[in-house]
């Protein structure tokens, strides 16, 4: 867990590609299926809403955490419906598309945790998707590593450090 003290909501994708749950279709790696991504990423805004009501949560105080294809749908849940998060923890994300028009994500946190020699993800992509992030007005953190796609425990420790840095004025929620 990211913080002792959150509460968690986990979401498992509802998309199967060759029996691995995934939250959206690719064509290839890399090459995301933009309509299907647009449609779950607006599901996904649905449940957490849903989720809100149900379990008496402010949806305004969630963070989401994601991995690699859950990292890309919390991206795009950030991008096309900032009013579902407080921001994010993207691990291994790529730049799912670019947002027009750009949300307004001032007073948002993003933490992007990359690889330098990622085979999956390249740099350039990876520092586009963090300067989409900083151009919308977003707090975003951006650590490399020289590792590939694969995370360590070092990487999942400075998670934890800015998460309660950024959250120790006040409880939150997360998801994953």
């Amino acid at each position: 867990s990211v913080s002792p003290t959150a509460s968690l909501l986990a979401v498992r994708g509802q998309v199967s590609e060759n029996g691995m749950p995934r939250f959206f279709r690719r064509f290839a790696e890399g090459v995301f299926d933009i309509p299907d991504l647009l449609a779950r990423t607006d599901e996904l805004a649905d449940f957490v809403a849903s989720a809100a009501v149900h379990y008496a949560f402010n949806p305004a105080k969630v963070t989401a955490i994601g991995y690699s294809n859950g990292a890309n749908i919390a991206s795009s849940l950030l991008l096309r419906h900032p009013e579902t998060l407080a921001g994010a923890i993207l691990l291994r994300p790529m730049t799912p598309y670019e947002p027009e028009p750009k949300p307004d994500l001032h007073g948002k946190s993003v933490f992007i945790a990359s690889g330098q020699v990622d085979p999956i993800v390249r740099v350039a992509d990876v520092n586009r998707l963090a300067e989409i992030f900083r151009s919308c007005g977003a707090d975003v953190t951006h650590p490399f590593v020289d590792l590939g796609h694969g995370l360590v425990n070092s990487e999942i420790d400075e998670v934890r450090e800015w998460f309660a840095r950024k959250h120790s004025l006040h409880p939150s929620s997360t998801f994953s």
